[in-house]
């Protein structure tokens, strides 16, 4: 019986399924059909599944989503031209902001590449500048090598997108070599024993260390050593937005909340009274040092896999370079016991009420709009540990990024790097995928909602079962507010009104209104009881969004 012949679609498809990839999103088109057709109608089991999104953007968003929560390549798949140039928004948000991403777009034959044809360009010059890895094939038979190379560079390091251009006659061609086997990525060992030692020495000698946490410190491993590290000592901890959920419950009494965007909230005060910083798993695009080290003076000690990106005000006096979750594992024993200063201890206290006091919402009673904080405490008594909840980036961003809790990692998710709108419903999209069973919840404002709304189609046609949140009020409200701070007066912030209910069941989704104040745990009981996508469109009163670039706490704590 003749071998049944094998074209680049199928060893792209081979190549993916030996990365272990679980799902590729994506839009077809012409010049990438035959990948597509291969994945709709596989040859073996284990072949991706293919999701298909209602826009490029969109679909590298879930691939991205995927990235996040698991730590490994997500994949996204598109056309040539626009497809492909559609992607940029996406990925350069994953590679800002850490998210492992493996692009393959469709490119016009290789006899077209020169020439001024229907959607010809410069695929991989586009994407070389945002993302780690960007390259064209050549030859058919060295897909899988360059696919291999694309993997490996989005999930080492410092992780990001990686971009792969094929050409339609690629993947059309005949080829002979097979797939390239499963990798298994490279283990980093500790940092130098007796760096791990000075570090040891420095907490000791501090009348105040904090630990910094960052976003590449919220991978499982890193999270289980940082709280090992906790339960023997009685270090404060302070977390960037991209480190949410990495403190549990039961270290609750060591963290002093998040710092990001305003450089006035009781992380930013801790970070400056503190003699020394350790900054584990910390980016400067998660929040740059010039805000929190103003002066440049703070004394600081990086432990990370990756070497810091030096500046006027983050020169750290070492760094311990290698497996952040071993080196922790070593420093445990040395640090068991430690406890603060006690002229530290009253500081700390102080400013733990503070922290606390600033969730308080005010009484319903005297609410004709929804207060942020009244929604954030609403969300807060009816998300559970597992879910999910993905935020996009406007005003209701910068309240929950300070007022909600989260104990688990990758379970609160920012985009805090591009701060790009958009992300939130299709990161919980990708989220129901990689954690079956377990609600998420995405969170928009009216304004970044209609980035990505069409997406509540694929959350229907998969039976997500999520609740995305509106707040509505009307505005592009981050830029309104700090438009006012600076002007007194706004420009450009104004658009019309939408009936979210009635464009939720257009897509098939349940759609939720809060009409008054005081059917906000009624409605929102609703929306978590029913399964499959619901959207919920709640009123919001931003005018305390000055407090978020005012100062919070008084200057005798600071």
């Amino acid at each position: 019986m003749a071998e049944e012949k094998r074209y680049g679609a199928d060893l792209i498809v081979e190549s993916l399924a030996n990365h272990g990839i679980d799902y590729v999103f994506g839009i077809p088109g012409a010049k990438i059909d035959r990948v597509f057709e291969t994945l709709e109608h596989p040859k073996s089991e284990k072949s991706p599944q293919l999701i298909v999104a209602r826009h490029e953007q969109n679909a590298a968003f879930m691939a991205a989503g995927i990235g996040r929560l698991t730590g490994k390549p997500g994949v996204v798949l598109t056309t040539s031209g626009p497809g492909a140039s559609n992607l940029a928004t996406g990925l350069v948000t994953a590679t800002a902001e850490g998210d492992p991403v493996l692009a393959l777009s469709g490119q016009v034959k290789r006899a077209d590449l020169l020439r001024s044809s229907h959607q010809s360009m410069r695929n991989a010059d586009l994407f070389a500048p945002i993302t780690k890895y960007a390259a064209e094939v050549q030859d058919p038979d060295n897909v899988s090598e360059i696919i291999a190379n694309a993997y490996q560079a989005a999930e080492s390091g410092k992780q990001g997108a990686s971009f792969v251009s094929i050409p339609q006659d690629v993947t059309d061609s005949p080829v002979n070599s097979e797939p390239i086997k499963p990798l298994v990525a490279p283990k980093l060992g500790p940092a130098s024993p007796s760096d791990m030692t000075y570090l040891a020495h420095a907490i000791k000698e501090a009348s105040l260390p904090v630990l910094l946490l960052g976003m590449r410190a919220s991978s499982s491993d890193v999270t289980a050593e940082i709280r090992e590290l906790l339960s023997v000592t009685e270090l404060p901890v302070v977390e960037t937005f991209q480190g949410a959920g990495i403190i549990s419950h039961r270290q609750i009494d060591n963290f002093f909340g998040r710092v990001g965007l305003f450089r006035n909230q009781p992380g930013d005060m801790l970070l400056q009274h503190s003699d020394l910083v350790i900054a584990i798993g910390y980016d400067p695009v998660e929040y740059e040092p010039r805000n929190w080290n103003a002066d440049g003076k703070s004394r600081i000690i990086v432990i990370d896999d990756v070497p810091a990106e030096i500046d006027h005000n983050f020169q750290p006096e070492t760094e311990l370079i290698g497996d952040i979750s071993q080196t922790l594992d070593i420093l445990v024993p040395l640090l068991r016991g430690y406890q603060v200063a006690p002229e530290s201890k009253k500081y700390l206290t102080e400013l733990q009420g503070k922290l606390q006091e600033s969730d308080v919402p005010p009484a319903l009673a005297d609410q004709k709009v929804l207060h942020p904080l009244s929604i954030v405490a609403a969300l807060q008594k009816r998300v559970t540990d597992d879910m999910t909840v993905a935020v996009d980036v406007g005003s209701h961003y910068i309240w929950m990024a300070r007022h909600f809790r989260s104990y688990e990692p990758r379970h609160l998710l920012f985009s805090n790097g591009m701060q790009t709108l958009g992300v939130a419903l299709p990161w919980a999209i990708a989220a129901t995928l990689v954690r079956p069973g377990k609600k998420a919840v995405s969170v928009s404002g009216d304004g970044g909602f209609l980035f990505s709304g069409q997406e509540l189609e694929t959350a229907v046609r998969l039976k997500a079962d999520l609740v995305h949140i509106i707040w509505n009020d009307g505005h592009y409200d981050m830029v309104k507010f700090q438009e006012e701070m600076k002007y007194g007066r706004a420009a450009g912030v104004d658009f019309g009104p939408v009936d979210f209910v009635k464009y939720a069941e257009a897509f098939g989704a349940k759609g939720l209104r809060v009409n008054q104040p005081s059917e906000l745990g009624k409605v929102l009981d609703e929306a978590f009881a029913t399964k499959g996508p619901v959207l919920v469109d709640i009123p919001v009163d931003y005018s305390d969004n000055a407090e978020l670039g005012a100062a919070m706490l008084p200057d005798q704590i600071y």
